[in-house]
């Protein structure tokens, strides 16, 4: 299958060209400008040293991201997901996680309108 042309960063002025929406440069930073003023404050409480242990023997326990094989194709695991937010009452329980690669962890936000606000 042929890939899709790669197009300018969306970064002001930046000429570089990139299959995401960020060259990796612009990419850092974005991530850093969303995490000090666009993300609750209380998340980081929620995320601490346990929860990276917890979603790194997760995600030994599952290296194939779960959605995907479903479908049968073979993609690493990338994210470890909370298919009830912690916000809405989930918790770190193995039961309530998913792995996930980074375009169904990107999808199934995307269609909660969870990072880019969207009613």
């Amino acid at each position: 299958m042929p890939r899709k042309p790669k197009r300018p960063c969306s970064f002001p002025g930046c000429p570089n060209l990139t299959d995401g929406r960020f060259c990796e440069e612009h990419e850092k930073q974005e991530n850093k400008r969303y995490e000090k003023y666009d993300r609750d404050p209380a998340v980081k409480k929620r995320y601490g040293r346990a929860w990276k242990r917890i979603r790194d023997s997760y995600a030994a326990a599952h290296p194939l991201c779960e959605q995907c094989l479903a479908e049968g194709k073979y993609i690493p695991t990338e994210e470890i997901h909370h298919k009830l937010p912690l916000s809405k009452g989930g918790t770190h329980d193995r039961d309530n996680l998913i792995a996930l690669c980074k375009s169904c962890h990107a999808r199934i936000h995307a269609k909660d309108g969870d990072r880019w606000h969207q009613n």
